[in-house]
């Protein structure tokens, strides 16, 4: 499916310059950093739950009361 990314010059030129370091398109740069975002999330949020947890455990257990 096609879509339209609208970037700030200064957002641009990043992608641009990361595109030329990687010797790929933008384009490709662009499905990677999606990639790795939308596949990494639920870890990421399940980890700071645990974190949260852990760190907060008293407190957590006091409101339970």
């Amino acid at each position: 499916m096609a879509m339209t990314l609208r970037l700030n010059e200064e957002d641009d030129a990043a992608l641009t310059a990361a595109a030329e370091r990687e010797h790929t398109s933008k384009h490709e740069v662009v499905l990677r950093a999606v990639r790795a975002y939308t596949s990494g999330r639920q870890q990421r949020l399940e980890a700071a739950t645990a974190r949260v947890i852990e760190r907060d455990r008293s407190l957590l257990d006091r409101l339970g009361q």
